[in-house]
């Protein structure tokens, strides 16, 4: 089946062609009949499994259906998202899909101005999608009105709850007095979540579960490299210079690990950029669009950024330090492998962190495969790295490592 030759608005569908999108995915093809029916939908699907489209579909046909019979009825729809980062991704697949259309979205966040998002209130609008501090502020401030709201989402889920946002998302459904359609979206699901979940949607609901048997996507190739932790910057290097023309998402634990990460590469002639928390919205949204444009091929992150950042053809996810909580590792490794895209992730492991890739395994119901390094290639990538003043030093010092290599297989 594909996209035109569902029943919905024929701007709608033109846009989605223009997106390149033809076909649904799975998670589409499950939910987009249902929420356009006006059923509550619980759905578990992990990262890139194209969620956003799966909701943002249905979502503004109802609204487009809705603005032929009345005008001006304020927010139709609130989507509440954990973080600044995904609101902005979420805002950018809307204002796609409601292109030519009279459906306007709009997105409020913690960490810019409010001055300007009350003005873009006040001028109307159909489609909110917001972070729970803004959007509660904005409500106190009777700048935001949900009093004519039809449709709550509430977009991953788990990691509101992870953040702390569990009476938030109970308050507002208080708030919501009026008749309304639910529809809940988590990567991964625990009693947590579900207790969650069965607080919002309707005993009805629609449950949706993608490939419960593989928390990630089928279309991500996972290996692992054992490197101790004082050489990863080495290996990390090296990886880079062997391709050069991909777009690399490399994951660290923390901010000061981040800029470490970071000067270690720019020693070695590699420009790569950093987002964290402590970064001033403004610049973390410039650094993501230098990323997504491909202006610059490294991105190195920490865990605050792993959910949200929604960039195509990103060739290589690289946990530089292995994540702490296995459900971590999932959203990782889903910024890669998107829709029908492959992607790699390639996990180093010190030798302190074998715990934590055990339980990433268990977590996958499988092995990863792993990177084989001889002690002399290992012995030659550390000293090549720690000698060589720039890149060209690197490529040269490996292409004779390669020659030698070469030269011992033909003996």
């Amino acid at each position: 089946m594909k996209f035109d030759t569902y029943a919905i608005n024929s701007t709608l569908k033109k846009n989605l062609k223009a997106q390149g999108l033809i076909k649904p995915t799975d998670i589409q093809y499950k939910a987009i009949p249902s929420i356009l029916k006006g059923e509550d939908v619980l759905a578990i699907a992990q990262t890139g499994t194209g969620k956003t489209v799966a909701f943002a579909v249905p979502v503004i046909d109802i609204i487009l259906n809705l603005k032929k019979t009345k005008k001006d009825q304020g927010i139709q729809s609130i989507i509440m998202v954990p973080t600044r980062e995904l609101a902005v991704q979420i805002q950018e697949v809307f204002m796609a899909l409601c292109r030519k259309t009279r459906v306007n979205p709009f997105a409020v966040f913690g960490g810019v101005e409010q001055e300007h998002q009350i003005q873009t209130l006040t001028k109307g609008v159909d489609i909110l999608i917001a972070t729970p501090g803004r959007m509660f502020d904005l409500i106190s401030q009777k700048a935001i009105d949900i009093r004519q709201v039809k449709i709550l989402i509430l977009d991953e889920a788990d990691q509101m709850l992870a953040k702390g946002f569990f009476d938030d998302i109970q308050c507002i459904k208080r708030l919501l007095k009026q008749r309304h359609q639910t529809l809940f979206f988590s990567a991964t699901i625990d009693k947590n979540i579900k207790k969650l979940a069965y607080s919002q949607v309707k005993s009805s609901a629609v449950r949706i579960q993608i490939s419960p048997e593989d928390p990630v996507s089928k279309n991500v190739s996972h290996y692992v490299l054992f490197v101790e932790m004082d050489d990863k910057r080495f290996f990390l290097r090296k990886f880079i210079r062997e391709n050069p023309e991909s777009k690399i998402l490399v994951f660290v634990r923390t901010t000061v690990r981040a800029e470490r990460v970071a000067k270690a590469l720019e020693r070695a002639g590699i420009n790569a950029l950093t987002i964290y928390g402590k970064k001033d919205q403004d610049e973390r949204l410039a650094v993501l669009n230098r990323f997504k444009q491909g202006d610059d091929k490294i991105l190195i992150a920490t865990d605050v950024s792993a959910r949200g950042i929604d960039i195509p053809n990103v060739d290589y996810v690289i946990n530089y330090d292995l994540p702490e909580q296995r459900e971590i590792y999932v959203h990782r490794v889903g910024r890669t492998g998107r829709g029908r895209s492959k992607g790699k992730a390639v996990s180093f492991c010190s030798s302190e962190e074998k715990d934590l890739l055990t339980q990433i395994q268990d977590f996958l119901g499988k092995e990863i495969e792993k990177i084989a390094v001889s002690k002399d290639e290992y012995t030659f990538t550390v000293e090549v790295s720690e000698t060589s003043k720039d890149i060209r030093e690197m490529i040269l010092a490996n292409e004779e490592w390669e020659k030698k290599k070469g030269r011992r297989k033909k003996r």
